[in-house]
C-alpha cells in the first residue's frame, strides 16, 4: 500500500484534482472539432465557476490516453470523491461507480441532457453503451445535488456527457487495442466533415471481447453511433442513432472470505451437480441485452441574448438473463406435481429466462437567456417509461403442465416524469453574483410485480437552490450555496415494504483559486437526509443492492484537488476527499432485541479517499501519466459490523502515448500503454453484506447471524492499443 500512494503523500498535504478547474475553452480538438455549437445542447444543465456547485470537467483528450476499452465509470476513477468498480475485475463488463459514497441510483446522468438512468432501478448501466467513451467529446461531474436537471433527483452527483462535436473536416480512425483476460477492442470511427459548410454525417462501430480477471466472467459487446448534422449562423439539428448489445457472462454473485484467500477469481454463477455428482457450471448463464437510443436535438439562435433548444428521445430495451436452477420447486412456477416411478416429484431441475422489455420517451426543451448582468434559463422535460417483466422456463427435466417459453411470471410498469425548472445568475457588481433555481418535479408510478406488489404512486416534489459567488479578484473566486433535492423510491425498493421518498438538504462552502500554472479546488461540503434510501448491503435474487429508510442521516466532507503545471513538462493532479458520513440513532433488531445502536457508519463510505496523476511531455510526441488511487476502509452494512468491512486498498496504473505524424495518407498513428495496478495489490472494491435471524439452532432463542461476499479486482494487467487517423 505504501508504495502505491507515494505520488499522494509526496504532495505534502496539498490535494487537488483532475481538471479542477477547467473551463470550457472554445478550441479546436485533435480532430479539428469546434465545440462551442454544440455545447448549447447541455447548457442548460452544466455549470461554469459563476455558478456556487461544486465540479469537474473531463475532456475527450484527457481520456484519449486511457480509453482502450474500459467502461466510463473506470475512466473517471481519479476525479475526486469517486470509487469505481467492475464485477468481472477488470474495467469491461458491468462496472459501477460511488460519487461521495452514493451509489450509481443517486448520480443522475444525462447524455445531450437528456436522462440516461433507468426509470425504474434509477441505475446505470454503462454495459448496455460499450465503447461509449469513443463518442464521448466531454463530461461534468457535479458533486452532491448540482444544478437542475432532466431526470432523476442527483442525490450524490450528477454526471453529463456531451458527445462528439460535428467536425468540420472528413477524417477516419481505425483503433484497435489487445490486453490481459484476452481482451480485444475494434472500432472504426468517420466524418464526412461539414458537406456545403451545413451538413455532416459521422459513426463508430465498435466491438469488445473480454474473458474478465474473474472466472467465465466473459463479455461480448457490440455498439454503434451515427450522428447527422445540420447547422447554419443561427441554427444547429443533430440527429443521432446509438446504441449497443452485451452479452456477459453473469459475475455479481462474489464470494465469501474463505474463497477470497483460496481462490480470488472463483464465481459461483451457473454452478449446479450433475446426475453423476460431479460439480458442473451452466455455459450459458448469462445477461443478453440490447438497447438502442434516437435523439433528436433542435437548438436555434434567436438574438444576441435569446437561444431556444428542444429535443426528443426514444429508448428501446429488451433483453434477459438466463439461469440454469437446481431442485427447484414447482411452485415457484405454477408446475402440478407429477408422478415419477411412484414417487411423488414436486422440484425439477430447469432453464429459465427473466425478461425485461421496455420502451423510454419524451422530450426536453430550454430557453436561455444571457446578458451582461444576467443569465436566465427556463427548462424541463416529460418523460414517459414502460416496461414489460416475465419469465420464461426453456428447459426443465420434469414439466408436466409447461411448454416451452411458458410465462411463469408476466408484470407491467409504467412511470411519468414531468420537470419544469427556472435558473438565473445576476451579477450584482463586479464581484458578487446570485444564483436562483427553482425545480417542480412531478412523477408517476404504477406496476404489479410479485415484488413490489401493487404499486400506484404520485409524487409531488419542489426543489429550490439558491447561492451566493465572490470574485475577490481574477484569480480567487468564494461560493456558497444551499440545494434541497428529493426522490422517489426505486421499483426494488418496494421490495422492503412501502419505502417513503426521501429528502436531502445539501451546503456547499467552496474557494477556487486560477492562475496560468496553478488551479485549486477547496470545498466544504453537508449533506442532511430524511429517510434517507441508504444501501443495506444486500443484494436481490437478481445482484441488485436493496436499499431501506434509516430516518435521519447526514454526510459532511472535505474536498481538495487542483492542477498544476510545474513546467511546460511537467503537470501534477492530485485530489483528496475527506469525509463522514453516519446514520443518526440507527434502530436495528440483533438476537430479536430491537436496539438504538447510536451513530454508525452509512454502508460504502469511505472517510478517505485520494487520488492523483503525474504527467509528463516531453515533447509533441511522447506522454507519460503515473496515476494514484487510494480508497479507505468502508462498511459494506450500517450495523458497524466487524464482518461487513471492506479494507482499505490503493491502485497505481501507469499510462503511455505515443503518436508517429507520418506526413502521408494516414495522417498519424497514436500508439497507447496502460498498466492497471502496477504494484500487483490485492483489492477487493466491493461486496455485499446481510445478517438474518436463526430460530432454529437453539430452540426458543433467536441469534442474528452474519455474512459477506466480495468482488475482487485484478493485479496487474495491462492494455495496449493503436490508432490510425486519417
Amino acid at each position: 500500500m505504501k508504495t502505491s500512494i507515494f505520488t499522494i503523500l509526496g504532495m505534502c498535504g496539498l490535494a487537488v484534482s483532475l481538471n479542477a478547474q477547467q473551463q470550457t475553452q472554445n478550441q479546436d480538438t485533435v480532430q479539428g472539432k469546434k465545440v462551442i455549437l454544440d455545447e448549447v445542447l447541455v447548457s442548460a444543465v452544466r455549470v461554469t465557476k459563476e455558478s456556487p456547485v461544486t465540479f469537474s470537467n473531463l475532456d475527450k483528450e484527457e481520456i484519449a490516453p486511457r480509453n482502450l476499452g474500459q467502461d466510463i465509470p473506470i475512466l473517471m476513477n481519479f476525479l475526486p470523491a469517486v470509487v469505481t468498480t467492475s464485477d468481472a475485475g477488470a474495467g469491461v463488463g458491468y462496472t459501477g461507480i460511488r460519487v461521495r459514497g452514493s451509489d450509481a441510483t443517486r448520480v443522475n446522468v444525462t447524455i445531450n441532457g437528456i436522462p440516461y438512468n433507468d426509470a425504474e432501478s434509477q441505475g446505470t448501466f454503462w454495459v448496455n453503451m460499450p465503447d461509449f467513451a469513443s463518442s464521448t467529446q466531454s463530461l461534468q461531474l457535479q458533486r452532491g445535488v448540482g444544478t437542475s436537471t432532466n431526470g432523476a433527483g442527483a442525490f450524490g452527483a450528477s454526471l453529463n456527457l456531451l458527445t462528439d462535436a460535428f467536425a468540420e473536416e472528413a477524417y477516419g480512425q481505425i483503433s484497435s487495442s489487445i490486453g490481459s483476460f484476452n481482451t480485444l477492442r475494434n472500432n472504426i470511427k468517420f466524418s464526412t466533415g461539414l458537406m456545403n459548410n451545413s451538413v455532416e454525417l459521422s459513426g463508430r462501430l465498435s466491438r469488445i471481447t473480454s474473458d474478465g480477471y474473474i472466472d467465465r466472467a466473459a463479455s461480448e459487446l457490440d455498439s454503434y453511433f451515427l450522428q447527422g448534422v445540420y447547422k447554419d449562423e443561427n441554427t444547429l439539428v443533430k440527429a443521432l442513432l446509438f446504441g449497443g448489445h452485451e452479452i456477459t457472462y453473469q459475475a455479481w454473485y462474489g464470494i465469501d472470505a474463505a474463497t477470497l484467500a483460496t481462490d480470488r477469481t472463483f464465481n459461483p454463477s451457473g454452478i449446479y451437480t450433475d446426475e453423476n455428482g460431479n460439480t458442473q457450471f451452466y455455459e450459458n448463464e448469462v445477461d443478453n441485452y440490447k438497447q438502442d437510443h434516437f435523439q433528436l436535438h433542435w437548438s436555434e439562435k434567436l438574438n444576441e441574448n435569446w437561444n431556444t433548444n428542444i429535443a426528443l428521445h426514444y429508448t428501446r430495451g429488451r433483453g434477459f438473463f438466463e439461469q440454469f436452477r437446481e431442485d427447484d420447486d414447482f411452485d415457484t412456477y405454477g408446475i402440478t406435481p407429477i408422478t415419477v416411478d411412484g414417487e411423488l416429484v414436486n422440484t425439477t431441475d430447469l432453464i429459465r429466462r427473466r425478461w425485461l422489455d421496455n420502451d423510454f420517451y419524451g422530450t426536453i426543451f430550454s430557453a436561455n437567456y444571457s446578458s451582461e448582468k444576467l443569465q436566465l434559463i427556463f427548462g424541463g422535460g416529460y418523460n414517459i417509461y414502460k416496461g414489460d417483466h416475465f419469465g420464461e422456463i426453456i428447459w426443465a427435466r420434469f414439466a408436466n403442465n409447461t411448454d416451452f417459453a411458458d410465462r411463469y411470471y408476466d408484470d407491467t410498469s409504467t412511470k411519468t416524469d414531468l420537470n419544469t425548472y427556472a435558473k438565473a445568475i445576476y451579477k450584482l457588481n463586479n464581484k458578487w453574483s446570485l444564483f436562483g433555481d427553482l425545480q417542480y418535479r412531478g412523477v408517476g408510478y404504477e406496476a404489479n410485480g410479485e415484488d413490489t406488489g401493487l404499486v400506484d404512486d404520485t409524487f409531488n416534489f419542489f426543489n429550490p437552490k439558491a447561492g451566493l459567488t465572490f470574485d475577490l479578484n481574477a484569480n480567487n473566486n468564494f461560493y456558497f450555496s444551499y440545494a434541497r433535492a428529493n426522490r422517489e423510491p426505486n421499483r426494488n425498493d418496494y421490495e422492503n415494504g412501502n419505502p417513503r421518498p426521501e429528502q436531502l438538504n445539501d451546503f456547499e462552502l467552496g474557494w477556487r483559486y486560477v492562475n496560468p500554472s496553478v488551479q485549486v479546488n477547496t470545498n466544504v461540503y453537508y449533506m442532511r437526509y430524511k429517510d434517507q434510501l441508504v444501501l443495506t448491503g444486500e443484494l436481490n435474487d437478481v445482484g441488485a443492492p436493496l436499499r431501506a429508510n434509516v430516518g435521519d442521516s447526514y454526510r459532511l466532507g472535505l474536498e481538495i484537488d487542483a492542477n498544476i503545471s510545474l513546467s511546460d513538462k511537467w503537470m501534477i493532479q492530485p485530489n483528496i476527499a475527506l469525509s463522514s458520513n453516519k446514520n443518526i440513532d440507527f434502530i436495528f433488531q440483533r438476537d430479536g432485541v430491537i436496539q438504538n445502536l447510536g451513530n454508525t457508519n452509512i454502508a460504502y463510505s469511505p472517510n478517505l479517499v485520494a487520488g492523483n496523476i503525474i504527467g509528463f511531455t516531453p515533447n509533441q510526441n511522447w506522454q507519460f501519466f503515473v496515476l494514484s488511487k487510494f480508497v479507505g476502509e468502508q462498511y459494506m452494512g450500517n450495523i458497524d459490523a466487524d464482518g461487513s468491512i471492506l479494507d482499505a486498498y490503493s491502485q497505481t496504473d501507469l499510462n503511455i502515448q505515443y503518436t508517429w505524424q507520418t506526413n502521408s495518407f494516414v495522417k498519424s498513428i497514436v500508439f497507447s500503454g496502460l498498466v492497471n495496478n502496477i504494484f500487483d495489490q490485492d483489492i477487493v472494491s466491493n461486496g455485499y453484506f446481510f445478517t438474518f435471524d436463526d430460530d432454529f439452532s437453539n430452540p426458543g432463542t433467536i441469534t442474528t447471524i452474519e455474512g459477506a461476499g466480495f468482488y475482487p479486482q485484478a493485479g496487474i494487467n495491462f492494455l495496449l492499443g493503436a490508432t490510425l487517423n486519417f
